[in-house]
């Protein structure tokens, strides 16, 4: 019998997810570009993505290292201290009274924040639609969750580390702590790019007390599914060694890797501490289900009333990405459900558009759902 394909919307979709591997700039403390420390972001000019032009009226650009107890213990090994690049209006260091919204932003599998930040132009792009009011001025947190595997998942695991609670909890009280924001739910909003719009939708149903707005964008691993041999257009990538090892060449050797690590973990099964929904080519039922109670197609009955407790939900995804049908399918699930959001489809692929949403949609869209006015005290 043929091996399940049980990684099928981790599919040829994510291999065009060059964006870990296009190159950047690196930004210090002080918002002077320092040297990239991985050498797999090397500069691409496939579709246009590429390094950052230097913006005509600069934001700092701040690269900061965050300890996410949260994290601690993981047994991968991965560091709990986490890089994080945090994007300052241009005002912020003129005005010292003003408070500002935040709006965090989940990157994609097999990439790193970095890697985001230079394929968005994100500082560009937020001091260009400021200065011409298409958006008002925000503070960006851009977390990097790149793990052994390649990936957190966003999910909590003994295996990865919790990265719900270091986001939810670790990652927002630093950055309220340190950072002039509006530190109320009012005033801040989620958004990611495909596993990083995966990772949006599965707090954005877990943790609304936390967000006012989300904006999922062409989300992968909707539905995670090892019994649906063939389903996607891909073989599942072949697994990395116990230390993570991809192999030259294969950016998403470790995918199955990352998915088990954050959905399967198992202590007591060294050297990778988790379990595989198939074996010897056969599905294994406890393991497949822990799989499906995962997936966000799964997920959003049961947590329809916490999406309903959004001010603003928006989705998209390129109708020539192959994550389009389960996106689509999620947008009519939602609608089933009477959950208020929007989607979009565009012309494009699931990487092609990434920089011009960036800025002509999810900018816009968080400066018109956000707070600009910290709320009153009782």
């Amino acid at each position: 019998m043929k091996s399940t394909r049980y990684s099928f919307l981790f599919n040829s979709a994510l291999t065009l997810t060059l964006l870990g591997a296009a190159a950047g700039l690196m930004f210090s403390q002080s918002g002077q570009p320092a040297a990239a420390t991985q050498a797999k972001d090397k500069q691409v000019d496939a579709k246009g993505f590429g390094k950052q032009k230097p913006p005509e009226r600069p934001g700092s650009m701040e690269k900061i290292v965050v300890h996410g107890k949260s994290l601690e213990g993981n047994l991968e090994g991965d560091s709990p201290d986490r890089d994080v690049i945090v994007y300052l209006p241009v005002s912020y260091t003129k005005n010292r009274n003003q408070r500002y919204p935040v709006v965090y932003f989940l990157h994609g599998y097999g990439a790193h924040a970095e890697s985001y930040t230079n394929v968005m132009w994100a500082s560009d792009a937020a001091d260009k639609t400021a200065a011409a009011g298409t958006s008002k001025e925000m503070i960006l947190v851009f977390p990097d969750s790149y793990t052994r595997y390649d990936g957190s998942m966003y999910s909590n695991s003994p295996t990865t580390g919790n990265w719900e609670t270091f986001l939810t909890e670790d990652l927002v009280s630093y950055i309220d702590s340190h950072y002039r924001t509006i530190a109320s739910r009012e005033s801040r909003g989620l958004a990611g790019h495909s596993m990083g719009g995966y990772g949006t939708l599965r707090l954005a149903m877990k943790y609304p007390e936390m967000y006012a707005a989300i904006y999922p964008m062409s989300s992968c691993c909707l539905m995670n599914n090892p019994f649906a041999a063939g389903r996607g257009p891909a073989p599942a990538p072949k697994q990395g060694d116990a230390k993570g090892k991809a192999g030259p060449g294969n950016v998403f050797a470790n995918v199955g890797s990352a998915q088990a690590a954050a959905w399967a973990p198992n202590p007591m099964n060294p050297p990778q501490f988790f379990d595989q929904p198939t074996k010897d080519g056969q599905v294994v039922p406890s393991v497949a289900a822990k799989y499906l109670a995962n997936s966000p197609l799964a997920m959003v009955d049961q947590y329809s009333s916490n999406l309903k407790k959004y001010k603003a939900f928006m989705m998209d995804c390129g109708l020539q990405d192959s994550l389009q049908g389960s996106n689509k399918e999620l947008d009519e699930s939602l609608t089933r459900l009477g959950v208020p959001h929007n989607y979009e489809t565009y012309e494009g692929d699931h990487t092609n558009h990434v920089k011009d949403r960036w800025e002509l949609k999810v900018l816009p869209f968080f400066s018109n759902n956000l707070s600009f006015t910290a709320p009153k005290k009782k």
